[in-house]
């Protein structure tokens, strides 16, 4: 058995030893399986929602695109460094207070209750779960690809394996399961991105000389316009590579429902800047490995193995069992929230919303966990079979969130104006503009990238809807009165926490009980 295998071995026992340990605690309702009742710190809390948005891109997308276009990539880079923070400050303590407010337990359930009417659900929910199980399943293929180059066993085997550990203990161990697992997936990602990092310096010569000999090679590849300068002056391809890892994943429903599950509004500060100490430290790591692949590995027959095969070249065969963990914790780090929120969203915002209303605490609980395993062998008779391409899956579908979703959960809390008419045309408006665009292929067509038309069109109509609406479907004035109380850092007053509207919830005796 090879040390690499050793050390992954190591590592997946590790991942569902934690969601073991906390299956008792997240055992004793809905709100512990599915926010971890609420008691996240500022640690967990910033390296969950890191790890949870990166996923495997960073160890296989990023490093291909370094080392196809050059410093083109550090666009996306620039965008995902302050991308953690922006979060935090613009949703953070807002979010966290009106959910609390709203007695919301679930993202897609919290915008129905900012935008009061069923089909704000009914709409919201589809396009998420649609886009979340597609995600999820570019990170069941990413992690059965790596276990099998480190393991040598079949694509079948190594993908079942995979998702057998997401499943196990995302299973076990709900919310608090991801979060603390990825709290530990984060480490390990950094830990393996800094290792690799400074042996490719080393091996290179350093960071001067590194750049030199690649402008040796390609002196376009020293740009930010791609190789070739196939980018040059296209500022809506630019655009889009900023906004997509920035400001896109506030529409995220499996980033931002970290938020909600913060022990208390304050943490959203001291998070914001360990999220950003994290970025800066790994997000361009990534892409300077793939580019400098170019030199140490230049016969490389598959980008997208350009960081692997990187430890490989200048890391002790120990330290490549590290790296390879560290790959592995991106894949699953993204993969376990994203099956845990496709399982709410079926189970919470679905089948208890519109089919079964009278459902009891723990039958939901076990709903969501029948709901996860479901999705897990439906995604993997999908990636046996006949496994499209990682990249494009993900780079669609998280568009595609975020043009549907960024407005609705930002005017949620800055804009009192904001209704229901409005959230709904601006969901519609996002989604179809962006899957559209990409379709009818109009960003080669026009230079223009879907992120950049989805996000301007679903905002500029929920502001025209909002406004052309206020008299049809006027906010009411209990979230007007909770949106100016997000605004304030004192605790929730126990008038508005007494005051919770949870006759639009399907649980409405679970969503009356709060946790300060």
């Amino acid at each position: 058995m090879s040390i690499q295998l050793v050390f992954l071995l190591l590592y997946f026992i590790a991942m569902v030893g934690i969601g073991a340990v906390v299956m008792r605690r997240s055992g004793r309702g809905t709100e512990e399986f599915l926010l971890g009742g609420r008691c996240l710190g500022p640690g967990v809390t910033a390296l969950r929602l890191q790890s949870s948005s990166m996923s495997g891109y960073m160890f296989l997308g990023a490093g291909s695109l370094g080392y196809t276009q050059g410093y083109f990539g550090m666009w996306y880079a620039l965008g995902d460094i302050g991308g953690g923070i922006l979060n935090l400050s613009v949703l953070g303590r807002r979010m966290r207070k009106l959910s609390q407010i709203l007695g919301s337990i679930t993202s897609i359930e919290y915008l129905e209750h900012r935008y009061p009417s069923k089909w704000t659900r009914g709409i919201a929910a589809p396009i998420a779960l649609f886009c979340i199980f597609f995600y999820v399943l570019a990170q069941f293929i990413a992690g059965g690809r790596g276990l099998e180059i480190v393991s040598g066993v079949s694509y079948p085997v190594a993908l079942a394996v995979a998702i057998g550990v997401i499943v196990l203990y995302t299973y076990l161990g709900g919310y608090l399961a991801v979060a603390y697992t990825d709290f530990v997936q984060a480490i390990v990602m950094l830990v393996g991105m800094l290792w690799v990092l400074i042996g490719t310096l080393q091996a290179v010569g350093g960071l001067s000389d590194g750049n030199q000999a690649i402008g040796a090679l390609d002196p376009t590849l020293l740009t930010m316009w791609g190789r070739g300068l196939a980018f040059e002056g296209q500022w809506g391809i630019v655009i889009g590579a900023l906004l997509i890892f920035s400001i896109g994943y506030m529409g995220w429903p499996h980033v931002v429902v970290s938020h909600m599950a913060m022990k208390r509004p304050g943490v959203a500060r001291k998070a914001g800047v360990y999220s950003l100490l994290f970025n800066v430290l790994f997000i361009p790591g990534p892409y300077l490995i793939g580019l400098f692949a170019l030199l140490l590995v230049p016969t490389l027959a598959n980008p997208e193995m350009a960081v692997f095969s990187v430890a490989e070249a200048v890391l002790p065969p120990f330290a490549v069992g590290i790296v390879m963990a560290a790959i592995m914790a991106a894949i699953m780090s993204t993969a376990d929230a994203l099956l845990l929120q496709s399982g709410t969203i079926a189970s919470q915002d679905i089948y208890a919303r519109f089919i079964n209303r009278s459902m009891s605490e723990q039958q939901m609980v076990w709903v969501s966990r029948v709901i996860v395993l479901s999705l897990a062998v439906i995604g993997y008779a999908i990636a046996v079979v006949e496994p499209p391409a990682v990249a494009s899956i993900v780079i669609f579908s998280t568009t595609v969130l975020g043009s549907a979703f960024v407005p609705a959960y930002v005017c949620a809390v800055w804009w009192k104006k904001a209704n229901a008419a409005g959230a709904i045309a601006s969901m519609l408006a996002g989604t179809l503009s962006s899957v559209s665009w990409e379709l009818l292929a109009m960003p080669a067509a026009t230079g223009l990238d879907p992120m950049v038309i989805g996000l301007a069109l679903s905002t500029t109509t929920i502001v025209v809807v909002s406004l052309l609406t206020q008299k049809s479907h006027p906010v009411p004035e209990r979230i007007r009165r909770a949106i100016d109380e997000t605004a304030r850092l004192s605790p929730i007053p126990a008038s508005l926490r007494r005051g919770q509207d949870s006759s639009l919830s399907a649980q409405a005796d679970i969503l009356a009980r709060e946790h300060s």
